[in-house]
């Protein structure tokens, strides 16, 4: 496909990016804490962490990690929210020649377990309100270096003493001890006086393994490159500057951080972009307490707000919206799940500020096409491939599409991932000969390069950003005792954009609702959890077998 949509960039942004402007990713990170050292980098809570200190914590923790034994390339999980000491943690695991392992810090034990094990992770830094998940699953996982934080940890003695007695008691957490375990502060002090040796990693070096849901299941590890990820900061860099230049010279770009940063989107959108760039991170830890977020926000100049259409609607609708000054915002990039109209209409009615839309996934780093920054309005599009990426649409026998047809969406540039760890038969499904990513996403494309998705070839039901592959849900609930049969499929939601359903067939008579849903809340995360439980007497198949998924979201219930 011929790159038309180059002439439609914004003024000023580059058709190609150096993804060699840094050697890797650690060297991205300490040229910003050398370059920054003196600036905030993050705000919580009413406290403010400089890129110096984070500098100096983190290399510590790097040097702690080193004296572990572990050798270059080991895996490091990290298990925490948006808390003063995600980016210590994984500054420091990159900066120690570690592969970092994001992990969703609400999962259950069973998806904890799969992620620790699949990863290989020798060692976990994870805060303490998730220590129970770890602690029952800690004889059968190779994971057995615990580093512990608690939330206070980086607030000063007496703030973080307040701090962490209310968060333990709010949340009913009881000490638990684990062999191996250390306090986060502790290690920050051992670490200091432990001699620290920069590792020599290649663009080609594994940086982060980033999970994602799995067609068979599970969910599987997409290996991203520290090219990769210095390519993605610096596309989204490109991007995003036509709107951060409005912000006047010598003030720092003020971030809203209520993206999880063990999501893909937050991880770069949030952390990386505005570590390179020398921006402030307001960190969120927990954005479904949209009061809470307000609090935080009125304490703030706002300058940059990357969300998913769930938290902008949420945020829109809420009688508190008015005490933030919403004046100086200037960027609003919506991505992880579509953009509905109505939010984006209210949002810019609201801020003044268009809801910028981008498409990417945890394969892409995860931006793959933004709309231009510096737009007026809400184009409805995923937009166009960012620099240094090409998109193409490919028919089920992957040859392109006919102009003005739909096909699936294929990825080529150098955010896009190596392949999925330790699974060459996935990584095969997914790449093709000529090194395009197909997304399982159909989309067109108009005259000017704009491209919008139109339907979804994957099975792959979006929660709020987030994925969910049916197979999963299923396997779960097919080991419930008294399911004889079950399937599970996406179904629109106002607030999610899309809720999962369970269609049952019991083997057991007695098998209620309330049960599969105690059921799946010791098994699925949140996101995962059905909305709506159905029960059927069967499940709708084709002549071989296979569960006609379509009659089960369209046809009601029989």
């Amino acid at each position: 496909m011929d790159k038309i949509w180059l002439k439609h960039y914004s003024p000023g942004v580059p058709a190609e990016i150096d993804p060699g402007r840094y050697a890797n990713l650690i060297e991205l990170i300490e040229t910003a804490f050398k370059n920054h050292a003196s600036k905030p980098a993050y705000k919580m809570m009413g406290a403010t962490r400089t890129f110096a200190q984070v500098d100096e914590d983190s290399r510590a923790l790097a040097a702690y990690l080193q004296s572990l034994g572990l050798a270059k390339g080991d895996r490091v999980a990290i298990m925490m929210p948006n808390v003063f000491q995600y980016p210590v943690a994984i500054a420091a695991v990159l900066r120690a020649g570690f592969v970092a392992v994001n992990v969703n810090p609400l999962y259950t034990p069973r998806e904890l377990e799969h992620q620790l094990k699949d990863s290989g992770a020798k060692a976990i830094v994870i805060v303490e309100n998730f220590l129970p998940t770890l602690k029952e699953v800690f004889d059968k996982v190779p994971t057995k270096h615990v580093i512990l934080a608690s939330i206070g940890d980086q607030f000063g003695f007496l703030k973080g003493l307040v701090i962490n007695y209310v968060v333990r008691k709010k949340n009913n957490i009881l000490p638990i001890e684990l062999p191996g375990m250390v306090r986060f502060n502790d290690a920050l002090k051992r670490g200091r006086a432990l001699p620290y040796t920069r590792p020599q990693m290649k663009a080609e070096d594994i940086a982060l393994l980033q999970y994602t849901g799995g067609t068979t299941g599970v969910s599987k590890g997409a290996v991203l490159l520290h090219r990769n990820l210095v390519a993605n900061v610096l596309q989204a860099e490109a991007f995003y500057e036509p709107a951060l230049k409005k912000v006047p010279a010598g003030q720092a770009v003020h971030t809203v951080c209520a993206l999880p940063l063990y999501h893909i989107f937050g991880f770069t959108a949030n952390l990386m972009l505005s570590m390179h760039k020398g921006g402030v991170n307001i960190l969120i830890p927990n954005p479904r307490d949209i009061p809470a977020v307000f609090k935080e926000l009125s304490q703030h100049q706002i300058h940059s707000f990357p969300a998913v259409n769930t938290l902008f609607n949420a945020m829109a609708n809420h009688p508190d919206f008015n005490t933030v000054d919403w004046s100086h915002l200037v960027i609003s990039v919506g991505g992880g799940m579509a953009v509905q109209q109505a939010t984006a209409k209210l949002w810019l009615e609201k801020t003044g500020c268009p809801v910028c839309e981008g498409y990417g996934l945890s394969e892409t780093s995860p931006v793959a096409s933004c709309n231009p920054t510096d737009s007026t309005a809400f184009t409805g599009t995923i937009g166009l491939p960012v620099s240094s990426t090409e998109f193409k649409l490919l028919d089920d026998d992957g040859h392109e599409v006919a102009p003005g047809q739909p096909g699936e969406i294929a990825i080529k540039g150098p955010q896009v991932m190596a392949g999925y760890w330790q699974r060459p038969d996935e990584t095969a499904k997914v790449m093709t000969a000529d090194g395009f990513f197909r997304t399982g996403d159909v989309g067109v494309v108009d005259e000017r390069g704009f491209f919008k998705i139109v339907d979804r070839k994957k099975d792959m039901i979006l929660v709020s950003g987030f994925n969910v592959y049916p197979n999963e849900v299923e396997d779960v609930l097919a080991s419930m005792p008294g399911i004889l049969e079950c399937a599970a499929v996406g179904v629109a939601d106002d607030k999610a954009g899309e809720a999962v359903k369970v269609v049952i067939v019991k083997k057991d008579p007695n098998v209620t609702e309330a049960d599969v849903r105690a059921y799946c809340e010791a098994n699925l995360t949140g996101y995962k959890r059905p909305k709506i439980v159905e029960f059927r007497t069967e499940l709708p198949k084709t002549p071989v077998g296979k569960i006609l998924r379509r009659e089960l979201r369209d046809k009601p219930k029989s």
